[in-house]
């Protein structure tokens, strides 16, 4: 594969194109200006809730604020992610995070204003200015909360505390990726430092030696600095709870759900559907050990691969496999993703001072753009696909809604990555040129359900109890924590796997446990992705059809309203043993190929 050391060595299709957002540097600083005046004009709004049509102006004038902020923000990070380091980028993109505080100051009075109004008040607005109902759903989303809001002076009061003490995953991540010296291993007569970046890299290397070597000094290091790890997550759960509480709910959970409007039935059903199912995790982990002939199976040796396609994708290649693995999604679809590829919307390519690893960011006005670290293997080619759902999604939204209704929301924006990554899956299985090739697309996607649903139901239970150690005015401990790993881990890896003294502390690196119960979006949007393309590949045209619309709606509606659209009910076990299923599925289909002379 192509090599590059400096980005003006990479061909221009391969770059994404950025003049949508501002031509020239000229275009971005007159935008900023007019940002720094529409933010000084928000002023002349307070008190806009007691007039309705005062009321519609400002909130066509706040939309537009927003979205001009967006693309000054957005393109200014991109601009910055593509050539680290330089001043003139880092300056750039320092502006629009100040603009960013000033925007969120000068906006502040709006919805302790509106949570002021009593109902009566509140709904008259929409009789007297009935265009107000263009954003009803916006501020019904305000108003919902009213019963947690304080008054303004002790709203700004919590804000600035937390911002002040809101610091315990920085200071994890700066311990676990700066200040922590792991020592070194000798890979193919080569001494390499032991980091946090390349760990993953090294556990996949087919020397179990090096393997547990690179485990074993990596975990010690971890386990005599994690008492004060468990003092940080102690620090950051209490105040989560003590926030849930001065915002009047009984518990963070209780404020979660409240947020996501989704009942605990839903997480309940989950949770126990997939505990109910571990036998199909440790069904996985048994073809892991059988393929990889290792007696013992260690816990250090799971990230090794089964297969071994070392097949090399060039970008071309892995654009033609993507668009024929979409291909059951119908013309519509395919369109979209074509306008990735022929609008330049992805930037591909590695080479000195690029931001590592993969996103999707896009605005209010402007299509998402894709950031790649692009290196020829299947990983890439599955990463393209993920990012483009995302991409493509957001273009969905974008043509078939208002501006004020195009985000969405956490627990449901994966789907549609999710289901690419099945897709490509499911084409490789199929038309995979070569058995490894065919058995690397399964083991992805086997690999994706492992992690995103099995892992993240462990680790949120986990969280779960954590917290409720801290609301029943306990204190998380090493000790603590290290035994609710232990025990929480071995039941899930099943007798396949064999254990070791430093699986207790795998918490310390799950920076998820500072991002208050987001593991669960991860298990829902999979277990949905699961279910959408099963039924695609099968040849399901309801399915195909309520899957388009659900792409097209926008935050108007709940998550359960939006999961509605495609049949899907979060409470119930069926939507979560179906997803389980397919993984057992994936699993013999896997062992069919391997074993076979396909």
């Amino acid at each position: 594969m192509k090599t590059y050391k400096t980005r003006d060595e990479v061909e221009q299709e391969y770059k994404w194109d950025l003049t949508s957002f501002f031509k020239n540097e000229e275009e971005f600083n007159k935008s900023l200006q007019e940002l720094e005046n529409n933010i000084n004009q928000i002023k002349n709004y307070v008190g806009c809730t007691k007039d309705a049509d005062k009321l519609y102006e400002f909130l066509n004038f706040e939309i537009n604020t927003l979205a001009l902020f967006e693309d000054l923000y957005v393109y200014a990070h991109l601009i910055n992610d593509q050539e680290l380091g330089i001043s003139k980028n880092i300056e750039r993109k320092n502006k629009t995070i100040i603009l960013n505080g000033k925007l969120e100051t000068a906006l502040s009075f709006f919805n302790p204003e509106l949570l002021k109004l009593s109902n009566e008040e509140y709904q008259s607005l929409f009789t007297k200015n009935p265009k107000l109902n263009e954003y009803k759903a916006v501020l019904d989303d305000i108003y919902r909360f009213k019963d947690h809001i304080l008054n303004e002076e002790e709203d700004i009061i919590v804000t600035k505390l937390v911002n002040a003490m809101d610091h315990f995953d920085d200071i994890s991540s700066t311990m676990l990726n700066k200040n922590h010296h792991y020592g070194y291993v000798t890979v193919d007569g080569e001494k390499v430092l032991i980091t946090s970046t390349n760990f993953r890299k090294l556990m996949r290397n087919p020397k179990q030696e090096v393997r547990r070597k690179v485990y074993m000094a990596f975990h010690k290091v971890i386990d005599q600095y994690s008492d004060v790890n468990a003092n940080l997550l102690n620090s950051y759960i209490s105040m989560e709870e003590q926030l849930a509480s001065i915002y009047k709910f009984s518990s963070s959970w209780e404020q979660k759900l409240f947020s996501l409007e989704l009942s605990d039935k839903v997480f309940k059903t989950l949770c126990e559907t997939t505990e109910k199912n571990l036998d199909v995790l440790h069904k996985f982990y048994t073809l892991k050990k059988d393929v990889l002939k290792l007696e013992p199976f260690n816990y250090y040796d799971i990230a090794l691969p089964m297969s071994h396609n070392k097949k090399e994708y060039s970008i071309k290649d892995s654009q033609n496999i993507i668009r024929n693995s979409l291909e059951p999604l119908g013309k519509e679809y395919l369109n979209k993703f074509e306008k990735i590829i022929t609008n330049c919307y992805i930037d591909y390519c590695e080479y000195q001072g690029k931001c590592s690893g993969g996103y999707s960011f896009g605005t209010l006005k402007q299509d998402s753009r894709i950031l790649l670290s692009f290196n020829g293997n299947l990983d890439s080619v599955s990463t393209i696909a993920h990012e483009a759902g995302h991409n493509v999604h957001h273009q969905f939204i974008r043509e078939n809604n208002p501006l004020q209704y195009l985000e969405c929301p956490n627990i449901v924006c994966e789907v549609a990555s999710l289901t690419n990554e099945f897709l490509l899956s499911n084409y490789l299985a199929k038309k995979g040129s070569s058995k490894e090739e065919k058995l690397s697309g399964i083991e992805n996607i086997l690999n994706v359900i492992e992690n995103n649903l099995f892992g993240a139901v462990r680790e949120g239970l986990m969280e779960k109890d954590m917290y409720q150690v801290i609301a029943n005015d306990g204190s998380l401990t090493k000790e603590y924590l290290d035994n609710l790993s232990k025990k929480s881990l071995k039941k899930y890896l099943g007798p396949s796997v064999k254990t070791n003294k430093y699986i207790k502390d795998g918490w310390v690196t799950r920076s998820h446990y500072y991002m208050n119960y987001y593991l669960f979006s991860y298990a829902i949007c999979v277990c949905v992705a699961a279910n959408v393309a099963d039924k695609i590949i099968n040849g399901d045209k309801e399915m195909l059809e309520n899957y388009l619309k659900f792409l097209k709606t926008g935050s108007d509606k709940n998550p359960t309203e939006i999961y509605a659209i495609l049949k899907i009910d979060l409470e119930s076990a069926e939507t979560y043993k179906r997803a389980i299923e397919y993984f057992d599925s994936l699993i013999t289909k896997f062992r069919e190929i391997y074993e076979g002379d396909a």
